[in-house]
C-alpha cells in the first residue's frame, strides 16, 4: 500500500449498513498499512517505554561507582534514542499514509457511486450533505482509520511496561499497573456524552454546509428576486447553532483532557510518596525508584492516544454514518448480467409507448416538464425511481436494465435540461470519449457557438485569440444561460452516441437560433437515433415525428403541423393555449400560421 497506487483500480464493495461497519471495512481493507503503522509504532513507544530504564540503571550504576554498568546504561539509552527516532519517523509516515489511503477510498467509492446514481442522487440526498461527505468527513474518517494502529500499539507499550514494572520491581509496579488501567477507563464516563455532543455539533455541521451549497447553486435566482439577505440570515443563524454546539463539545473534550492530566498527576504523586518510603526502608533501590518514576512520566505519553481514538471514534461516527447512507444508495434497477453486444434498433418505452424508431429524428411533447425529465432518465436506462414495477425500456429488443450501468450509457446518452460544465479549457470539455466521426468544430457549428467562441476569444489574453484554449469556470458561471446550454450540446454531439436524448436542449437561446440549432441537429444526426423532449414548434416542425405524452402514456403520434390541428391537448401545450382559446380554436391555429410565416422568413 503506497500513496502513489491511489486511486486504486477498483476501490472495492463497501459495507455501507452502518457507520461502524463501514469504518471496520475501510480498516480491514488497508490491513498491510495498519499492520505496518503498528510494527513501527511498537518500535517507537518500546524506544520511549525503555528509556526509564536506561536512566534508572545510569542512576544505579552512578550510586555503585560502577563505570561498566554506566557504560552499558549509557548503550541502553542511545539505542532507546534510535528506535525513538526511526519508530517515529516511520510512524508518521505510515499513519499519513494510512490517513490519505481510507480517505482517498471514501472520495474514490462517493465518485463512482455519484457517476452511479446521475442526477437521482441529488433526487434522495442532499447536494449540501453529498459535499459534506465528500469534503470534511472523508478527513474524520480517515484521522479514525489512521489512529487505530497507533492506538494499539500504545495499549500494548502500556500492558508491556507494567508487567515489566511488575516483574522489575514488584512493590512499586503493582501500584503502577492498578493506576494505569484507572487512567485509561477514568474518562469512559463521560465518553457517551461527548460522543452525543460531537454527533450534534456534525449534524448542524452538515446542515450548515448543505444550506451554503444550495444558497450558492441558486445565487442568480436569489439575486432576480431580492432574496440574498434571508438566506444570508438563515446560514448566519445556521452558522450560530454550529458555533454553540462545537462550544458545548469543546467544553466536554476540555474536562476529559483536565481528567487525563490530573490523574496521571496523582498516580505520579502517589509512586513517588510511596517509592520514597520504600527507599528509605531499604526496599528499593535508587535507581529502581528512579526508573519507576521515569516509566510512570513517560506513560503519560501513550496514555494519551486513548484520548485521541476516543475523540477520533467520536468525531468520525456521524461522518461515516453519512456516508454509508450515500454509499447504500442503489440504481432503481440492476443489470442482470447477460450478454447483448452492443445493442442498437428502435428505442421503446413499454411503460409510456414512447417509441422512437432507429435512425429517425423524434420529438417527444409532455405536458409536464418534471415528468419529461424522468422519462428522459428513464429512456436512458438510468431510472430515478422503480416504485411502478414498469417493465425495461427496451433498445433493438434489448432491455436496457440487463446492460451495465458503463453499456447503458454507451448506447444512449441523456443529457438533461441543466447540464453541468466543468472548469477546464474548451478543448478539455470536447475532448471526451467519441465515435472519432464527428468532430469538434462540427459540433460547435451545429450547437450555434460561433458568438461564444467569440466571447472566449475576447475574454482570454493569454491564448493568442485560440477560444479553444481558453479556460471556462467552474459550472461555466462566467457564460450566460443560453452560451452554457449551446456548449453542453456540442459536448453530446462531439460524442455521437448511438442513440441521443436531450431534455429541452434551446430552452435558453433566442428563436432565431433555436431554428439554426435544430437544423443543425438534424443535419449532423442523420442516420442516428435522436429523441428530443420539447414543446417548442420551432424544433417540433423539423422533427420526422412527434410523439404527445398524456397523463403518462402516449396520446398522439404523428407529425407536428398535424398534431395542432388534431388533437386539441398537444395544441394546448405547445401554443400555452388557455381553455377559452381551446373552445375558440380557430384564434390559436391563425396565431400559428402567422408564426410558421416568421419562421420561413428566419
Amino acid at each position: 500500500m503506497q500513496i502513489r497506487d491511489l486511486p486504486y483500480p477498483d476501490p472495492g464493495v463497501a459495507d455501507a449498513r452502518s457507520g461502524p461497519r463501514f469504518l471496520l471495512w475501510l480498516g480491514l481493507n488497508q490491513l498491510g498499512g495498519q499492520f505496518k503503522a503498528l510494527a513501527w509504532g511498537l518500535l517507537h513507544f518500546c524506544g520511549v517505554a525503555g528509556l526509564p530504564l536506561g536512566v534508572g540503571r545510569a542512576v544505579q550504576a552512578v550510586v555503585d561507582r560502577s563505570g561498566s554498568a554506566l557504560v552499558l546504561a549509557g548503550a541502553l539509552i542511545v539505542l532507546c534514542g534510535v528506535a525513538i527516532t526511526l519508530g517515529d519517523t516511520m510512524l508518521h509516515r505510515t499513519a499519513v499514509t494510512n490517513w490519505i489511503t481510507a480517505a482517498a477510498r471514501v472520495q474514490q467509492l462517493l465518485a463512482r457511486k455519484a457517476s452511479e446514481l446521475g442526477s437521482a442522487l441529488t433526487r434522495r440526498v442532499a447536494a449540501g450533505e453529498v459535499v459534506a461527505v465528500s469534503t470534511g468527513d472523508v478527513e474524520k474518517i480517515g484521522w479514525f482509520v489512521e489512529a487505530v494502529s497507533r492506538f494499539a500499539a500504545a495499549a500494548i507499550t502500556v500492558v508491556l511496561v507494567c508487567v515489566g514494572l511488575v516483574l522489575y520491581e514488584p512493590a512499586l509496579g503493582v501500584v503502577v499497573a492498578v493506576g494505569v488501567p484507572v487512567l485509561a477507563l477514568a474518562v469512559l464516563p463521560l465518553l457517551p456524552r461527548a460522543t452525543r455532543r460531537a454527533d450534534i455539533q456534525r449534524e448542524k455541521a452538515g446542515k450548515a454546509t448543505e444550506l451554503a451549497s444550495d444558497t450558492v447553486a441558486g445565487l442568480r435566482v436569489l439575486r432576480g428576486i431580492g432574496g440574498e439577505e434571508l438566506f444570508l440570515g438563515r446560514y448566519r443563524q445556521a452558522s450560530q447553532e454550529v458555533r454553540r454546539a462545537a462550544v458545548r463539545s469543546a467544553r466536554m473534550w476540555s474536562l476529559i483532557s483536565a481528567i487525563q492530566v490530573l490523574l496521571p498527576g496523582l498516580l505520579l504523586i502517589t509512586v513517588i510518596w510511596y517509592g520514597a518510603g520504600l527507599a528509605r526502608e531499604g526496599r528499593v533501590e535508587v535507581g529502581e525508584l528512579v526508573t519507576a518514576f521515569s516509566a510512570v512520566t513517560l506513560l503519560m505519553y501513550p496514555l494519551r492516544h486513548f484520548e485521541e481514538i476516543a475523540m477520533a471514534y467520536s468525531f468520525s461516527r456521524p461522518s461515516a454514518k453519512r456516508a454509508a447512507r450515500v454509499l447504500s444508495l442503489r440504481r432503481a434497477t440492476q443489470p442482470s448480467g447477460a450478454q447483448y453486444g452492443s445493442p442498437s434498433g428502435d428505442l421503446y418505452d413499454p411503460a409510456t409507448g414512447v417509441l422512437a424508431p432507429a435512425g429517425r429524428f423524434t420529438a417527444v411533447v409532455c405536458g409536464d416538464p418534471d415528468a419529461a425529465g424522468l422519462l428522459a432518465e428513464r429512456l436512458g436506462g438510468h431510472p430515478a425511481t422503480d416504485t411502478d414495477g414498469a417493465a425495461s425500456v427496451l433498445l433493438g429488443g434489448v432491455p436496457l436494465d440487463d446492460l451495465a450501468l458503463d453499456e447503458a450509457r454507451a448506447a444512449v446518452l441523456v443529457q438533461d435540461k441543466d447540464p453541468v460544465l466543468l472548469s477546464g479549457t474548451l478543448r478539455d470539455l470536447l475532448d471526451i470519449p467519441s465515435s472519432g466521426e464527428v468532430s469538434a468544430e462540427d459540433a460547435l457549428k451545429a450547437a450555434q457557438c460561433g458568438d461564444v467562441l467569440d466571447a472566449l476569444a475576447q475574454a482570454s489574453v493569454d491564448t493568442d485569440g485560440d477560444p479553444m484554449r481558453t479556460r471556462i469556470t467552474e459550472r461555466g458561471r462566467s457564460l450566460s444561460g443560453g452560451q452554457r446550454q449551446r456548449l453542453a450540446l456540442a459536448r453530446s454531439l462531439v460524442t455521437d452516441p448511438g442513440v441521443l436524448v436531450l431534455d429541452e436542449p434551446t430552452s435558453a437561446v433566442d428563436s432565431h437560433t433555436e431554428a439554426r440549432i435544430a437544423e443543425g441537429i438534424k443535419g449532423l444526426r442523420t442516420g442516428r437515433t435522436t429523441v428530443v423532449f420539447a414543446s417548442s414548434p420551432l424544433l417540433l416542425d423539423r422533427a420526422d415525428r412527434v410523439v404527445f405524452v398524456h397523463d403518462g402514456k402516449v396520446a398522439a403520434v404523428g407529425v407536428h403541423r398535424e398534431l395542432l390541428h388534431s388533437t386539441a391537448d398537444y395544441r394546448a401545450v405547445v401554443t400555452r393555449e388557455t381553455e377559452e382559446e381551446q373552445l375558440g380554436g380557430i384564434t390559436a391555429i391563425d396565431a400559428l400560421k402567422e408564426l410558421e410565416e416568421i419562421e420561413e422568413s428566419a
